[in-house]
């Protein structure tokens, strides 16, 4: 997971100091692979209060029409990142 997270020290990486931050990275960007760890690491249950509760601003719509087909919640409400979170005014950010 070392291209996911260029900015860490894997050698002292403590994914549960910030799980919020993990999941939006691997679930955006993440390899099949990356996302199985995540799964055995934190559960579809945690996953899904992610999505529920967060609203990550790195989170694409393709990502989150996926998991809400795979976890079976195509109805249910879930949070959305503030509005200042989602505009930039950074040339290379939509």
């Amino acid at each position: 997971m070392r291209f996911l997270f260029q900015e860490v020290d894997l050698a002292s990486w403590r994914p549960d100091e910030h799980p919020d931050h993990v999941m939006a990275r691997i679930l955006e960007r993440g390899r099949l692979v990356d996302v199985q760890w995540l799964i055995e690491h934190y559960g579809m249950a945690r996953i899904h209060r992610f999505f529920r509760d967060v609203g990550h601003v790195e989170l694409s719509p393709r990502t989150l029409t996926f998991w809400r087909c795979a976890l079976d919640a195509k109805e249910e409400a879930w949070a959305e990142p503030p509005a200042w979170k989602r505009r930039s005014s950074a040339p290379w950010q939509t």
